[in-house]
């Protein structure tokens, strides 16, 4: 697997807390950093990506689909989907 180099900058607390946990367990503060990464990169890359759709609606560059059609569409009668949402109200 090729490997790249990536630079940050942590506050002394954040950098001190992994120092920590390096030293306790015998593993490099980069095998965190990388676990962390990974653990957090896919949610990341979700919410940017819903946010850059969220603006791009807001633009006009990019469509939406009525709910009742997104409903039917799943075997839903709309309607029915209005009258049980009155009914927990």
């Amino acid at each position: 697997m090729s490997t790249s180099v990536v630079s940050i900058r942590l506050p002394d607390d954040i950098k001190g807390r992994l120092d920590a946990l390096s030293e306790t367990t015998g593993r490099p503060t980069a095998f965190y950093v990388r676990e962390a990464v990974l653990e957090h990169l896919d949610e990341l890359e979700w919410a940017y990506a819903v946010a850059a759709r969220a603006e791009a609606i807001r633009r006009g560059t990019e469509g939406t689909r009525a709910l009742d059609d997104v409903a039917r569409e799943l075997g839903f009668d709309p309607d029915e989907l209005r009258t049980e949402s009155r009914d927990d109200i």
